[in-house]
């Protein structure tokens, strides 16, 4: 495939632009860690949900879902669009608590919930577990998307791809910082969504395709169509979507999705203004993620049914792609070889946009972690403002070289997400309820990580998961494997949590009086302070979580009904797609009615 001198000329203005954005602020981000990690807390809502959408754009996320759509069909994203309740809790609950705890990263937290050493070795511990070892993990996937874009679409060997790509963002990141990845993703996030919709169009209206009544109406297409599993099809069901809706999205930790919130998500509710910024963001990210970002990527998936029916089609087209990288996600690549001149350059301009969106965002987040929560605690306690900046840009290099050579070593998307969502299975009931339940303490959140990442290791590595469910042995059948995680790892943190002391009276009256969480999991709490005398209740306000989960509710049913009715217009069912319309307005209606009574008016 040839690129034309207009397909060149984008990309040069994009890069020019982006490493351009880097340098214009790089003074006032490097002035001290506050401006490098958070940019001094004066972010507007708008501008943190386009950069939150734009994050999770990522290369690998359109190759992950081209992955699913084309072997279990569109129902089969279920996986992560269980994740929409994980995200309109965090809106309607935790934001407000993120940005009220004023910490620099979500890892301090620790140290303000719990107390003594379990505290500061978890805050420690996690720095470089998600700091650096999940992060690396999750950069390569999506460098791995990457190498397969830039070998199907130019032919380039893998590691070519990684010094290119890498090269520039990571000299960007290391300039720029938060601010610097906040700004270019307000850029990014209108690339990639106008690469994505484009090509979605284009493709589905070449020749080979047909247009969209002809993908509809296709045999091998018609099959994957359905937004809800078969549900006479028990394991296809539980699988696909009971599992997900009925545990995984508020007892796994994944990146972006953490229950209670967390990671980058939380980083940009602690760069807000306020609270209600904090909300706003969120809110309008978990829109555009969940309900109408997916649908460009699908089709692309769909119509790649058409083109390449299987992988033996997609390695006969494309003899020079390494058998270790041929998948199903690499569809999607294949599919954009097609688009003309032009065209073809902002898909290439978007993808690297995403790309540089994702990875910058993992390198300033999880150098954030590096620097506030190890190197200032655990080496230099005393770390002057100029120095904790200049190991942000050193880590921001390191972790970039780590991802880019574990990279290479990786074969498709979702086995990635596979691992990362058993990883951490078991332990999202502890964010949850971490700042809802005064008996949970450090130990629970210890006991939970390394509960589940042991039990994970066990059942998957060492095939004892296939003895333990596989189907003749009479036991549980083998989609049981991921809750038999959260079950045991579940019980192992909750007798923890019990046969463990519970936190000082001090540490637990110095959370209550910050956050002011309220509710009955701290009745106790506030009972023996008022026995002795010392008040920490601060606001006489009504206990907002009821309020808060009726808006979550009404936000889930709005989400889901906008993603259905948008898949139900593109498919033709116009009269269901009108039934989920109205059901979408009214549902805003009485969100917006649930939200005043809950907070006043967002703005």
């Amino acid at each position: 495939m040839e690129l034309s001198s207009l397909d060149y000329g984008f990309i040069i203005v994009f890069f020019s632009l982006v490493l351009g954005i880097g340098i214009y602020v790089s003074k006032k981000s490097g002035k001290d860690s506050s401006e490098f990690f958070l940019s001094g807390r004066t972010m507007p809502w708008w501008l943190l949900g386009l950069s939150m959408v734009a994050t999770t754009f990522s290369t690998d996320t359109p190759n992950l879902v081209t992955d699913i759509v084309r072997t279990q069909g569109v129902s089969g994203n279920w996986v992560w669009w269980c994740f929409l309740l994980t995200g309109m809790l965090t809106v309607f609950v935790y934001a407000k608590l993120w940005r009220k705890s004023n910490v620099n990263t979500d890892l301090e937290f620790y140290e303000m919930r719990y107390g003594g050493k379990p505290a500061s070795f978890l805050r420690k511990f996690r720095a470089i577990y998600l700091g650096a070892l999940f992060n690396i993990i999750t950069m390569a996937s999506v460098t791995l998307a990457a190498i397969k874009i830039g070998g199907i679409m130019l032919g380039l060997e893998p590691w070519e791809t990684v010094v290119g790509a890498g090269l520039i963002t990571v000299i960007f990141s290391a300039l720029g910082g938060f601010k610097g990845v906040v700004y270019t993703d307000f850029l990014l996030f209108f690339v990639a969504m106008s690469g994505a919709i484009g090509a979605a169009y284009y493709l589905v209206n070449i020749p080979e395709v047909g247009g969209i009544s002809a993908l509809m109406a296709n045999e091998v297409v018609s099959s994957k169509l359905n937004i809800l599993p078969d549900f006479d099809n028990t394991k296809v069901l539980v699988t696909l979507f009971i599992i997900p809706i009925a545990v995984q999205w508020w007892s796994s930790w994944y990146p972006g999705a953490e229950p209670g919130g967390g990671g980058y998500i939380a980083q940009r509710m602690l760069a807000a203004k306020d609270e209600n910024h904090a909300i706003g963001a969120t809110f309008f990210f978990n829109i555009m993620h969940y309900a109408l970002r997916p649908w460009p990527w699908i089709l692309v998936a769909l119509a790649s049914l058409v083109v390449y029916p299987d992988i033996a089609s997609i390695h006969e087209a494309f003899p020079d792609v390494a058998e270790s990288k041929l998948g199903h996600d690499l569809a999607y690549s294949a599919m954009l070889t097609k688009l003309p001149s032009g065209l073809l350059g902002v898909v290439l301009a978007s993808l690297v946009a995403a790309y540089m969106s994702t990875i910058s965002t993992q390198l300033n987040w999880g150098s954030s972690y590096i620097v506030f929560d190890f190197y200032k605690q655990q080496i230099n306690p005393n770390a002057t403002e100029k120095q904790m900046v200049a190991v942000g840009r050193i880590s921001t290099v390191v972790l970039m070289v780590l991802s880019a050579l574990f990279a290479l070593t990786l074969q498709n998307a979702f086995e990635v997400f596979d691992l990362l969502i058993t990883f951490g299975a078991g332990t999202g009931l502890v964010f949850i309820l971490r700042w809802f339940w005064w008996r949970i303490n450090a130990w629970s959140e210890i006991a939970a990580m390394f509960a589940s990442g042991i039990i994970s290791i066990l059942l998957v590595k060492t095939g004892l998961g296939e003895f333990l469910f596989a189907p003749e042995t009479g036991m549980l059948p083998e989609w049981a494997n991921y809750p038999f995680v959260v079950v045991v790892t579940t019980a192992i943190w909750m007798a923890v949590t019990f046969m463990t002391q519970p936190e000082s009276k001090e540490t637990l009256r110095s959370f209550y009086i910050k956050i002011q969480p309220g509710g009955p999991g701290w009745s106790k709490v506030v009972s023996d302070a008022n026995d002795d005398s010392v008040e920490i209740v601060k606001t006489k306000e009504k206990w907002s979580v009821p309020a808060g989960i009726t808006a979550m509710l009404l936000g889930v049913v709005l989400i889901y009904s906008i993603m259905f009715a948008t898949g139900y217009w593109i498919y033709g069912r116009t009269t269901q797609a009108m039934v989920l319309t109205v059901i979408s307005i009214i549902s805003a209606f009485l969100l917006i009615k649930a939200w005043n009574r809950l907070k006043g008016n967002l703005l």
